[in-house]
């Protein structure tokens, strides 16, 4: 293979409609814009606009809130770690961390980290390390014989106001 024997699939590039080019074209005159008016030119800003009445985007109030702040978990419940053992994705011997339900593909993205939920039922025992659980959870995980392990986070030392 040579770099000037390379080309796109067929189908692969769609070529761009030549508008303004007479009326033969299909596509001249008016360039499939129809007559005059603000639709026919660039910069239409008819998307809230409703001749002067207040838009229901500023009628309608604001409702809710969502904090900069919060976590942002990816959710594993006892039903889906009990199959992944099930299947040999994962080995109830070894610790569980973060990692290795990531890398397994138990769970797919965990920005924050990995939280326990306690939906379906857990009959192995497991040793978990991972960034948060349910009260209930950990029960269901205990009453198996395992254990979570859930790090703490570093308290917060107020700072003396200054002088």
């Amino acid at each position: 293979m040579k770099l000037n024997d390379i080309r796109d699939n067929p189908g692969a590039h769609k070529k761009k409609m030549t508008v303004g080019r007479g009326i033969g074209s299909g596509k001249g005159k008016t360039s499939g814009r129809g007559v005059k008016g603000q639709k026919a030119r660039s910069g239409v800003s008819l998307g809230g606009y409703e001749g002067g009445q207040m838009p229901i985007h500023r009628r309608l109030p604001k409702r809710g809130f969502r904090s900069l702040f919060a976590k942002d978990y990816a959710e594993l419940n006892l039903g889906r770690l009990q199959a992944a053992i099930d299947d040999g994705r994962l080995d109830a011997k070894k610790p569980i961390t973060e990692v290795i339900l990531r890398e397994t593909g138990v769970v797919s993205k965990s920005r924050d980290g990995v939280r326990l939920l306690a939906k379906g039922e857990l009959k192995a025992k497991v040793d978990l390390l991972i960034a948060g659980a349910s009260v209930s959870a950990i029960a269901a995980v205990e009453k198996a014989g395992g254990k979570v392990t859930v790090p703490v986070p570093a308290p917060v030392v107020a700072k003396e106001p200054k002088k």
